[in-house]
């Protein structure tokens, strides 16, 4: 009897713990989309999401805050401003640019906040790297702003528009604000959320 209680209380624990799912687990979970909280946009296959799970599970909170807050508004009438959603754990700046030259943009990553990035209107491209790839360190960890800045060793491209979502964590070196051919307005949304 306590084999088996022992044994449900196992089963129970890693049913609720992704860092213990298989990877089937993982994305039978991630497809069937409830995290998303309504919002109608599709997740980038470039998504980490067993480190999506481990973190949505950690600050499930925090999560549905920050897709509740891209569900309910109109992104692209939103003011240009940065949205206070949950003190200094979830946090949205709203920015508008005109995308930029490869040599004009340096990939960049953060250590205190992972980031959601949506494009609500116009399009551009992010590199995406992996930290493994990172090559020289072109500025040093900025604590205050929470961004380092490097360049990476091999460089991928990802079409960013209004029907897909990215999302980085701090082992993703992203560079955002990319020209896709011509140089484009861009509407962009943030939601910063934070790690611990």
């Amino acid at each position: 009897m306590a084999v088996t209680t022992f044994l449900g209380i196992l089963s129970f624990r890693s049913s609720t713990d992704p860092e213990k799912w298989s990877n089937r687990q993982v994305n039978k979970w991630f497809d069937k989309g409830e995290w998303l909280n309504g919002w109608q946009v599709k997740p980038d296959p470039s998504i980490n999401r067993r480190e999506f799970a481990i973190s949505y599970f950690k600050h499930k909170e925090r999560w549905d805050i920050a897709f509740t807050f891209l569900k309910e508004n109109d992104l692209k009438k939103m003011e240009v401003k940065r949205y206070e959603l949950d003190g200094t754990n979830v946090y949205a700046p709203v920015s508008e640019y005109m995308s930029k030259n490869p040599e004009d943009v340096r990939y960049e990553a953060h250590k205190k906040y992972i980031d959601i990035q949506y494009v609500a209107s116009g399009n551009e491209l992010i590199g995406i790297a992996p930290i493994s790839d990172k090559k020289d360190v072109l500025e040093q960890y900025n604590d205050t702003k929470d961004v380092m800045f490097v360049s990476v060793t091999k460089e991928v491209n990802f079409k960013a528009t209004p029907d897909r979502f990215f999302i980085f964590f701090p082992d993703d070196l992203h560079r955002p604000g990319l020209k896709d051919g011509e140089s484009t307005m861009v509407r962009k949304v943030v939601v910063k959320v934070k790690v611990d």
